[in-house]
């Protein structure tokens, strides 16, 4: 794990990259490979390994969840039985995790053996490898330079290596509270006027009223999934400063097909339903304090659509980074670009993969 101990002037950032590229690391790798969970997660990661040529062995899962279970024509084994059988293997993680008690299990079976927990993006095409950040080093350099903290820098180092390398030592070090934000950084208060783009089942108001100690003056609630929105309905109702909106926000006010998923992951794309768009600036007329944006890919567009909010009100920020491989620069780039004036935090969460990657800006 990186921490930072110099100053932080002319920095190139491929200067801190400690890592090769996990892809290429597992084409040469002579030990078995072994998928640790199944599902949607462990379909996507099977694509790749098989675009790379990589043959994965069997799949396992923890003992207590085994019952039997059969994936992609592989009889799922319970982890004691990958131990028995293969001794030294390579465990590829397939499954997202923030609860303590898993992600401790996780960390001490990586000491063990080799565990990689490999970065998909739940949006855009191309994986994270050392190759990317080459490509675009300037932009990198520049959205480090915009930095606000050395926890910032110390965190953006590690996840570079950890979405690069896989390795959980990167990763889970660098996790944060979120309350610290709150106390630190954004320091909400009862006055705020909010607009919460993402709002999923009403979580996030949840946050921000714990935050402001159950005031704050209004808050605009987004959330284009039908289901999820009943839900935030439901959750809100009991709050009549929360104004619940159906629709995407976006760069620009139009229809758009919306892919409903289970859970949060819904998002927009070429085939779904058809939902209102807007921007943010057609939508809320009255100055923003607070600006929240966790939309599944969709967070550049948005922040085009909220550009007189940004520049007219500079509301305090928080958007999520992780959803797209350029997120981590072309966010705090794009805010920069309506205004020069925003200090920018960067943060990590506890989630395996990398999830909870946020920028915050004040």
């Amino acid at each position: 794990m990186f921490s930072a101990l110099t100053a932080w002037t002319n920095i190139n950032m491929l200067e801190y990259i400690c890592e090769e590229t996990v892809w290429q690391k597992l084409k040469s790798e002579s030990r078995p490979i072994l998928l640790y969970g199944m599902g949607n997660g462990a379909d996507m990661i099977i694509e790749k390994l098989n675009s790379f040529g990589i043959e994965y062995k069997d799949v396992y899962a923890s003992d207590e969840f085994v019952r039997g279970h059969h994936f992609h024509g592989k009889k799922v084994l319970k982890y004691s039985e990958a131990e028995e059988k293969y001794g030294d293997f390579v465990s590829l993680m397939t499954f997202a995790v923030k609860d303590d008690k898993t992600i401790n299990r996780v960390y001490e079976m990586s000491k063990k053996q080799p565990l990689y927990s490999l970065t998909v993006p739940v949006a855009g095409d191309g994986l994270f490898t050392k190759e990317f950040v080459k490509d675009n080093e300037e932009k990198f350099d520049k959205a480090f330079s915009m930095l606000a903290d050395d926890k910032s820098r110390e965190t953006y180092i590690n996840l570079l290596n950890f979405k690069i390398s896989g390795k959980l030592e990167y990763l889970i070090p660098s996790f944060s509270e979120k309350y610290e934000v709150y106390e630190n950084i954004l320091k909400p208060d009862k006055d705020e006027i909010i607009a919460d783009l993402g709002a999923y089942n009403g979580d996030t108001v949840e946050e921000f009223l714990n935050a402001t100690h159950g005031k704050t003056q209004k808050i605009y609630a987004l959330e284009p999934d039908k289901k999820n929105f009943l839900k935030l309905q439901r959750n809100t109702e009991k709050y009549d400063f929360v104004k619940a909106y159906n629709v995407a926000a976006y760069r620009e006010d139009t229809v758009l097909k919306f892919r409903k998923s289970a859970g949060r992951q819904s998002k927009l794309s070429d085939d779904g339903e058809e939902i209102q768009a807007l921007k943010i600036d057609s939508l809320i007329k009255e100055k923003i304090s607070l600006l929240k944006m966790d939309i599944e890919g969709s967070e550049l567009d948005a922040i085009k659509g909220a550009e007189n909010t940004i520049r007219t009100y500079k509301p305090k920020l928080y958007i999520c980074a992780y959803h797209r491989n350029d997120d981590m620069f072309s966010i705090p780039l794009a805010i920069n670009e309506i205004r020069n004036d925003y200090k920018f935090y960067f943060r990590q969460h506890k989630y395996i993969p990398a999830w909870e990657s946020n920028f915050y800006a004040i």
